[in-house]
C-alpha cells in the first residue's frame, strides 16, 4: 500500500494521523488559504474528527484514502497536505479499461510557507510514489485545479499532468497517463 512515510531532500510526508490536527488547525487557519479551495477553516476539533475519518478508510473497499502531512525537514514543522484518492475511474473519464484505476491527488500549503516551492516537491513525490505502486495498478493521476490558481496549476505541470478540456465543477482537470488503457483520441 502506498501510504507510508515518502521523503524529499526537504520534506517528510508522514501518514496522517489524528493528533496532527492541533499543529494543522494552524497551518491551514488562514481564510485566504480557502479562496481556491472552499470552506472555512476549521477548528482543532473538527480537523481531528475529518483526520480520523480519514485515518479509518474509506468506507468502500475499491476507494482507498491516502493522505499525509508535509513537513518541512530543517524546522521539523508542519506545513501541509498532500492526498491522493485511488478509486475506479469515474464515468466522467470516458474511455479507460475496465477495473482501471484513478489517483485524484491535491495539495495544500499553508500560506505562511508558500512560494517556496514545497507544494511543487511534495505533489512531485506523490506521483513518483504513485507511478511505482504496481499493487494499486494505477492507470491515471488527476487533479482538479481553478482556472484562476496559477500557483496550483505550476505545480501540476512541475508534477507532470497536463491540462485538458474537461472542466468538472468550475475547475480544470490535470492528467498524467501512467499505464496502457487510458483514454483514446480525441478524451483528453
Amino acid at each position: 500500500m502506498i501510504l507510508r512515510e515518502l521523503r524529499t531532500p526537504r520534506l517528510r510526508l508522514l501518514p496522517l494521523r489524528a493528533e496532527h490536527a492541533t499543529e494543522m488547525a494552524q497551518v491551514l487557519g488562514d481564510r485566504v488559504l480557502h479562496e481556491f479551495i472552499g470552506g472555512e477553516p476549521e477548528s482543532e476539533e473538527e480537523l481531528r474528527a475529518r483526520y480520523e475519518r480519514w485515518s479509518a478508510g474509506s468506507p468502500d473497499p475499491r476507494v482507498a484514502w491516502c493522505n499525509w502531512v508535509v513537513e518541512l525537514c530543517a524546522q521539523r514543522r508542519l506545513v501541509g497536505t498532500v492526498q491522493a484518492t485511488i478509486a475506479p475511474a469515474p464515468d466522467r473519464l470516458s474511455g479507460y479499461a475496465q477495473g482501471a484505476r484513478i489517483a485524484e491527488i491535491a495539495w495544500t500549503v499553508g500560506t505562511a510557507w508558500q512560494g517556496r516551492g514545497i507544494a511543487r516537491e511534495a505533489a512531485c513525490a506523490l506521483v513518483a510514489a504513485l507511478a511505482q505502486e504496481s499493487g494499486e495498478h494505477i492507470a491515471a493521476v488527476i487533479a482538479h485545479v481553478h482556472p484562476d490558481h496559477h500557483a496550483s496549476a505550476a505545480v501540476a505541470a512541475a508534477a507532470g499532468l497536463v491540462a485538458t478540456d474537461v472542466v468538472h465543477d468550475g475547475e480544470i482537470m490535470w492528467r498524467l497517463e501512467l499505464s496502457e488503457g487510458g483514454p483514446v483520441a480525441g478524451e483528453r
